[in-house]
């Protein structure tokens, strides 16, 4: 099986592409969504974090507060940090572990979406990478529509490594600027080129 790696910069289009690629026929597991299952009341990942953080993070119904554990880990560096240590490791197991199914039920190609891919290292796992990318100016604005404050949006953006850089390591980038036609049309490339490989590549970056 191909594993492809999706990522990008925040607010460059990470879902609907994803999306694209379902409708096309590729599984596709999303780290953001394992992260949020990940939290659920009861879920051990988020009584570790009331240990660390407190019980200001959690909600009156016991679920995570994630207006107020984004702002404080955004603005600060060593809290990120330790929300990371106790999330990344369990969200590394939970898609390796989705994709060692799809390869026992021989899935040809599978898509695993990683905001973070690079700044954790999850590039060496998986045999191909697409960045999902698009103009700065453009993403402000994405970001402006979800209604968040020009700092937070700043805070988020500096948390990860600059999309130019993601975009030189990736073997596929696709640029969102345009109608969502054009970026539909983008995955379908990407989604023919992966099929001709016929093997997985060495890894992106090896």
């Amino acid at each position: 099986m191909i594993l492809l790696g999706l990522t990008g910069g925040v607010g460059m289009g990470k879902s609907t592409a994803a999306c694209f690629f379902q409708e096309l026929g590729l599984p596709v597991v999303d780290t953001d969504q394992l992260a949020r299952e990940l939290t659920l009341p009861g879920q051990p990942a988020l009584l570790e974090i009331a240990r660390e953080f407190g019980p200001a993070y959690l909600t009156p119904e016991g679920a995570l507060n994630r207006a107020a554990m984004a702002q404080k880990v955004f603005a600060d560096a060593a809290a990120r940090q330790k929300l990371e240590a106790i999330l990344h490791p369990r969200i590394r197991a939970a898609w390796q572990a989705e994709a060692a199914r799809w390869r026992a039920a021989g899935v040809p190609v599978g898509v695993v979406v990683i905001p973070l891919l690079y700044e954790t290292g999850a590039e060496r796992e998986v045999d191909r990478v697409a960045c999902v990318a698009c103009m700065p100016r453009t993403q402000a604005a994405r970001l402006a529509a979800r209604g968040w404050p020009e700092e937070h949006c700043r805070q988020r953006i500096a948390a990860q490594w600059p999309v130019e850089e993601k975009i030189k390591r990736a073997d596929y980038v696709i640029w969102t600027e345009g109608s969502l036609a054009a970026h539909r049309a983008q995955i379908e490339r990407v989604v023919q080129n992966v099929k001709k490989m016929g093997v997985p590549l060495p890894p992106a970056g090896a």
